[in-house]
């Protein structure tokens, strides 16, 4: 018998949902619902409104049945309509401000330059697909519930079936006197921004920040990168109160306080007192002191923005906040509160952006009928870097000490770090604090509530061995708490879409699109499935070369080979290189240069390998400029030297620092300024200190046996002998000395590459040590050594290290991975085992003899110095293929100008999109999957020269300019 066939689903006529507010809460509840299939598609509306008059009774009655509950706390009796046949909802959203949702969690950026358009989380394309009514700068006045509307600022009455709150906080002002005068600001808008970025310009000198809490600490950082002298007053006894403890916010106070920003704590703000002409003049505290200031930004804290809610009838909480049940469900059940605005069930309001996307991806799920998913509250672990610093906490790190909870510590003052972990009586992770090294984040903060897979000293403590890897982690444990993201749900990704890199576990979940703190998770999850699959990823380098960094060295010094190009024609699969390969190609043929007879760096072909620090042979900043810092062997520096630097740091208004490693550091130069300040560092005696490449950075000393009462042996002679032998030499990853004394070790040799100690016999040579996020002390590898021997032992050690390393490898994790670690490498230094000792040294020899200082030599170089300054423009022949310029447009914005090898030009805004900074014309340009792509050189995110699409993160674009519209002048 033949069955008949099923019906189809009928169109539901759409139902109108009215969403008060356009941040990132609310953006990310339009997300879901299109995600869900619940927004009606531009398209479908015509069909949906022939139905929607005769249905429109039923449909109120399905809406009835939906928010049948009659408020907060109730019990769920009913569910939403089915979304059976086409989705249903037509949206109107009424945003207070006049640009739409935009990253506030990035909102700093903006006082270096990132628009409103590249903070944007709104994609035109999404609003015109679901024709939402996006009704800019005309918010809600009013909200009938009777009736069903919302009434604008501008008299228009909008009719819901669903409305949803999504109105944020607003900033609390102290009502002290003063607190409304000219000079006065709050920061939270782009508006806030834009108002405080020109009245600074108008010749303000000097700022406070009231509060000294998340947001305090970023307006302080802003009015810092605006070049005033910053102050920061917290009432509180300490800075981040509901972050940190007393001793987190000690080292957090000791580096803000390093950079120049004066912190006043456990005091008030009393008055702002005016000039004669009605703007700030200066800031009473409560204590009487008096602070002078030109601006004040009140950064106090935030109130729910729950007016709408409280003049419509809805309950509200004692302290602000509408209240909402599990579903996010106001009193009134067709109304919806989410983010900020809302107090939730477990009587909190969420300052936070995870929190509101989990309260908005319920609201969807409800809208779109299904009823499982609740919110009864959030993580609110936090990772972020303040000025600097990293800063993170998770899970409770206040517990009670009568709760029977134990401290696991670890801090040093004097780097600024300070880490504290707390354990219940039965050894399960209670919380924690890690300030100014942050890296054991992502590993921690899966295993809050559980116990430890080690002792947590391992995880905290310098020295403490290796963390356990993502196989210690649960199934059920969040990693990515902003997208609230389990491990569980990585692995399934990882199988049912065969991915195998984090661009993809990003496309399929979300997890690592938001604050960015779980990439290292999801890399070790990603590491662990693929191994447990049987999955063997790519050996090779990228999709270009399936040599992995040591064959391809080996190539090219057995081939004699001198060119990326005639590299990727014998040995390569095709294609113009990547971001991944160019750089790791440019720095082995640096290495060889001597053998090969290879110029410069930056001669000819080699420019297009450079990554933007070794173009402009210079660190790149956050904010597009660069950092200087020049070679000061062993610290040894004369006064006429210390001078020139200070002379220089004056002139360009540079920010100086005493680095890590005994050197000066300018930071905040701009590209076209560099040439002129290696000009002038070089007529007092310095030269490159090679910050930028991975090379030799510093070799650290103590004074030794020069002054100090016990010092056994020469340390500052030893240590600039050896700066002055191994500058220079381009290796897998950058690699730092440090010569001591004697044992008291006060330049931290055993903690460096190469260590090295002075002893009653000569000198202790220890290596393979690392400070940073994994530290790890050096190996003793030769004891008692002479001078000369100890020079012998270190050029082997280094040409082996450069010969056998892969890509970014630095020394700790080489000896770790290397077959027979330590023992191998005295079988192979000391006793030359391999028989390749003097071949070594021979190839180091002809290093030294080759040196040049490249500062000098681009100085030298016309073809060099010009990708420093301007060029004409005209038909695009001064463009060199393979490289990015930067181009000035009319409106003072600039493009980022490309050339392939084939001649094809991509024109792209130079504004990097994550960052804000004018950078990606420094970007490497390559291919991916064939298509023409850039880098960009802050965080590597690639994107499509063609379409401006990133291929690493689907929601973000980058702008594409149309060629016709450039400047035919200078750039």
């Amino acid at each position: 018998m033949v069955q008949p066939l099923p019906a189809q689903p009928q169109p539901q006529p759409a139902q109108h949902l009215v969403l008060i507010g356009h941040g990132m809460v609310g953006h990310r509840l339009l997300q879901a619902l299109a995600e869900r299939g619940a927004l009606a598609e531009r398209g479908a509306l015509a069909e949906r409104e022939v139905l929607a008059g005769r249905e429109a009774l039923a449909g109120r009655e399905a809406l009835a049945e939906l928010g049948s509950l009659t408020g907060p706390g109730a019990s769920n009796t009913s569910s939403a309509p089915s979304t059976s046949g086409t989705p249903r909802w037509r949206v109107t959203v009424l945003a207070e401000e006049d640009v739409p949702a935009y990253d506030r969690v990035h909102l700093s950026s903006a006082f270096t330059g990132a628009t409103a358009q590249q903070l944007s989380l709104c994609d035109g394309e999404f609003i015109e697909a679901y024709a939402i009514e996006l009704r800019l700068g005309d918010p809600a006045e009013g909200v009938d519930p009777a009736a069903r509307t919302v009434t604008t600022t501008s008299g228009a009455v909008v009719p819901y079936d669903a409305l949803v709150l999504a109105t944020g906080s607003y900033p609390f002002v102290p009502p002290i006197p003063g607190a409304d005068a000219t000079g006065c600001f709050t920061y939270r808008t782009l508006y806030d921004v834009e108002q405080l970025t020109r009245y600074v310009g108008e010749g303000a000198r000097r700022g406070v920040v009231i509060g000294g809490g998340l947001l305090g600490l970023e307006a302080a950082g802003a009015l810092r990168t605006l070049g005033l002298d910053t102050h920061v007053v917290e009432f509180a006894p300490r800075l981040m109160p509901l972050q940190v403890d007393d001793g987190g916010a000690a080292a957090l106070r000791t580096t803000i306080e390093s950079m120049g920003v004066a912190v006043h704590t456990g005091v008030g703000a009393h008055e702002v007192e005016l000039d004669e002409a009605g703007r700030v003049r200066e800031l009473r505290l409560s204590d009487g002191r008096r602070i002078e200031a030109d601006v004040v930004v009140f950064s106090a804290g935030v109130r729910p923005r729950d007016r709408l809610a409280r003049e419509c009838g809805l309950a509200v909480g004692d302290r602000g906040g509408v209240a909402v049940d599990a579903y996010c469900r106001t009193t009134d059940p067709s109304i919806y509160a989410v983010g900020e605005c809302a107090q939730t069930v477990d009587g909190r309001v969420y300052g936070l952006v995870a929190p509101g996307y989990q309260m908005a991806e319920t609201v969807a799920e409800r809208l779109a009928g299904g009823s499982g998913r609740t919110f009864t509250g959030a993580d609110t672990s936090t990772k972020l870097k303040l000025m600097g610093a990293d800063v993170a906490s998770f899970g409770d790190p206040f517990a009670a000490s009568d709760t029977g909870a134990v401290e696991v510590l670890f801090s040093d003052g004097r780097e600024g770090v300070y880490k504290k972990l707390l354990l219940g009586p039965d050894g399960r992770l209670l919380g924690g604090i890690l300030v100014g090294d942050a890296g054991a984040y992502g590993s921690l903060k899966p295993h809050t509530g559980r116990q430890l897979p080690s002792p947590a000293e391992v995880f905290i403590a310098p020295a403490g061995g290796e963390a356990p890897g993502a196989d210690a982690l649960p199934d059920d444990a969040v990693v990515c708490s902003c997208h609230n993201v389990t491990k569980a749900q990585v692995r399934d990704a990882v199988t049912e879409h065969g991915l195998t890199d984090i661009a993809g576990i990003k496309r399929c979940t979300k997890a690592g699109t938001g604050c960015g703190g779980c990439v290292g998770s999801l890399q070790g999850v990603l590491d662990a499935e693929l191994t447990a699959s049987g999955v063997t990823r790519p050996r090779g380098l990228c999709e270009h070369f399936t040599l992995s960094r040591s064959e391809i060295y080996a190539v090219v010094a057995r081939q004699h080979i001198t060119s990326f190009r005639e590299l990727m024609d014998r040995h390569g699969s095709g294609g113009d290189g990547c971001a991944v390969c160019k750089p790791v190609v440019g720095n082995i043929l640096a290495t060889l240069a001597p053998e090969l007879g290879i110029g410069h760096v930056l001669d000819g072909e080699q420019a297009t390998l450079q990554d933007s620090n070794d173009l402009f042979l210079a660190n790149l900043q956050k904010d597009g400029t660069y950092s200087v810092i020049p070679r000061v062997p062993g610290g040894e520096v004369t006064p006429e030297q210390v001078i020139a630097v200070g002379e220089v740091a004056r002139d360009y208004g540079l920010y100086t620092k005493i680095t890590g490693a005994q050197r000066i550091g300018l930071f905040g130069a701009r590209a076209d300024q560099l040439p002129d300040i290696w000009r002038r560092l070089g007529a007092a005696g310095f030269e490159s200190g090679q910050a930028y490449g991975k090379s030799l950075r510093a070799v650290k000393s103590c004074v030794g046996a020069r002054f100090c009462r016990f010092g056994q042996g020469d340390s500052i002679r030893l240590a600039i002998d050896l700066e002055n032998r191994y500058r220079g030499l381009r290796t897998p990853h950058k690699f730092k000395g440090g010569v001591s004394g004697c044992l008291r070790e006060c330049a931290e040799a055993r903690g460096k590459d190469i260590g090295v100690i002075a002893t009653a016999g000569g000198w202790n040579l220890y290596v393979c040590g690392n400070g940073g996020a994994r530290p790890r002390h050096a190996d003793l590898l030769a004891s008692d050594l002479s001078t000369a021997d100890l020079f012998r032992t270190v050029d082997r050690f280094l040409m082996y290290y450069v010969r056998t390393a892969e890509r970014l490898e630095r020394t700790a994790a080489w000896i770790e991975r290397i077959d027979g670690g330590l023992d191998h490498l005295k079988a192979v230094l000391i006793e030359d085992s391999l028989g390749i000792g003097a071949e070594l040294e021979a190839q180091m020899d002809r290093h030294v003899a080759a040196y040049r200082d490249e500062w000098s030599a681009v100085l030298a170089d016309p073809a060099a110095l010009d990708r420093f300054g301007h060029v004409d423009f005209g038909a695009h022949d001064a463009l060199e293929p393979g490289r990015g310029r930067p181009a000035k447009l009319a409106d003072g914005s600039e493009a980022a100008l490309f050339k392939s090898r084939t001649g094809e030009v991509y024109a792209v805004s130079n504004r990097d999109p994550f960052s804000g900074a004018d950078v990606i014309a420094g970007g490497i340009m390559g291919s991916r999957d064939g298509v023409p792509v850039v880098a960009s050189p802050l965080h590597k995110q690639e994107f499509d020269l063609r379409t401006g699409r990133c291929l690493d993160d689907p929601d973000v674009t980058l702008p594409v300019l149309d060629l016709a519209d450039l400047p035919a002048t200078r750039f």
